[in-house]
């Protein structure tokens, strides 16, 4: 993980034994919730016990997983768990974190090769602005996939003949996408 500000190395993040995180960088008190957007921003950090000094940026990483997993935000599949549950303890367990990691980079990098693929495919072509929407348009539909994200409002209809916003458009097909998504939960129950 790089960091996006200059300095001499990532940010220190003191967690005290009331749980409270510490950042020596802003000299100000922060929240996980702070430390995932950073992770986000690619800024690097390290975490670590005030009392000990003992590095718990695993942890930590961890702790904001499991968060997110409970906010509703799950990105890992049960099956996934298992299998990496099962991992501990195996004789490949010490390739799975460098395997896990090569994937990840990997997976990155094709999204941003598609996407970049995507926008280029029609650049100073007359297909340029169509490309452009449905570029918006995949990248609200994947959104709309998101678990939490069936609840979004429902856009009003236009009237017949009224030209339609992209982002009342892009509503539309979110609130379309949501439906789709519920019908699809209430047919595997």
């Amino acid at each position: 993980m790089k960091k996006h500000t200059a300095g001499d190395g990532p940010a220190i993040i003191k967690k005290y034994a009331n749980r409270r995180l510490y950042n020596t960088e802003t000299s100000s008190y922060i929240t996980l919730e702070h430390l995932a957007a950073m992770t986000r921003e690619g800024r690097d950090f390290k975490v670590v016990d005030a009392k000990s000094d003992e590095d718990i940026t695993h942890n930590i990483l961890t702790q904001i997983i499991m968060e997110e997993e409970a906010r509703g935000e799950t990105m890992l599949p049960v099956n996934f768990l298992r299998q990496l549950i099962s991992m501990y303890g195996d004789s490949m367990q010490a390739m799975v974190p460098g395997y896990l990691e090569a994937s990840m980079d990997s997976f990155r990098r094709n999204q941003l090769q598609f996407k970049s693929a995507v926008e280029g495919a029609f650049a100073n072509s007359p297909f340029a602005e169509l490309a452009k929407q449905n570029m918006a348009m995949f990248e609200a539909a994947t959104q709309a996939f998101k678990p939490g994200a069936a609840g979004a409002p429902p856009a009003k209809p236009a009237e017949e003949g009224t030209p339609v916003s992209k982002d009342e458009e892009i509503a539309a097909l979110k609130a379309e996408l949501g439906k789709l998504v519920e019908k699809i939960d209430k047919l595997g129950e």
